[in-house]
């Protein structure tokens, strides 16, 4: 059975974990891959699949270059990935399940992320983002340059089942993407004229730590959980000390 429901992607060499990816969404009626620049195997990995259809589009910004991807979708019902995830059965079977019924315009839908190669601890709590949705109801936020979010107009609900995520494998990956990803956030906020606050640069990571490790049940992934906690609390600290950094460069010039 076909599902009458469009994937749409972006990717920047996403050959490690792809194939993975686009097999779990293989029974869905069209996958859009829009792809910036990827110099491994992500176009010949997506060419296997025949409901796939991947082209070339000049990087815009994380929203900005999703919101292209969702135009080109035929479908009347979306879902959204990443080239690093894979939607479980649980959850297809939802969307199927959710289509077929058609009373809700969305899905909150539950990350599992993996990391240092193994999935979180199904007791851990998730983060959970909109991600499946009627298309003529969700849209970006264009101003957003990271962490951007879909807004549907209508009734959304928790999904069953989930998404799993494997990008953040190793300390290394991680710690890079936050990096850049904390440098572009403090670049949004210090646009929209924001201020960094003393009292967040002191506390900022003891409070993130905290929510991590114990809020979200993190210290059940055993040391991955207090790692993973860590480098949370670092990426929420370098957010707002970068948006000092900024702030001070407006200061002076």
């Amino acid at each position: 059975m076909t599902i009458p429901c469009s994937v749409y992607m972006v990717t920047l060499n996403c050959e490690a974990w792809l194939n993975a990816t686009l097999q779990s969404v293989s029974d869905f009626a069209e996958v859009i891959i829009l792809d910036s620049g990827s110099t491994d195997a992500t176009y010949e990995i997506a060419q296997r699949f025949s409901n796939v259809m991947i082209k070339h589009q000049v990087w815009q910004g994380y929203a900005k270059q999703k919101a292209l991807a969702l135009d080109l979708c035929q479908q009347d019902w979306v879902l959204n990935l990443d080239g690093d995830e894979e939607v479980s059965s649980a959850l297809r079977a939802n969307i199927v399940a959710v289509i077929a019924k058609g009373q809700v315009d969305g899905l909150i839908i539950p990350i599992r992320d993996a990391f240092i190669g193994k999935l979180s601890n199904p007791h851990t709590k998730y983060h959970a983002k909109i991600r499946f949705f009627r298309r003529g109801k969700g849209s970006y936020e264009l101003d957003v340059t990271v962490h951007e979010g879909i807004t549907v107009i209508g009734h959304v609900q928790r999904a069953q089942g989930e998404i799993y995520h494997y990008g953040d494998q190793n300390i290394t990956e991680k710690v890079a993407k936050d990096n850049t990803y904390s440098l572009l956030k403090a670049e949004e906020k210090n646009s929209k004229g924001k201020q960094a606050q003393p009292i967040k640069l002191l506390l900022v990571m003891p409070v993130i730590f905290i929510k991590s490790y114990v809020i979200r049940r993190n210290f059940l992934n055993g040391w991955r959980g207090f790692i993973s906690s860590m480098t949370n609390a670092f990426y929420a600290f370098l957010k707002e000390a970068k948006l000092y950094e900024q702030n001070q460069k407006n200061s002076r010039s």
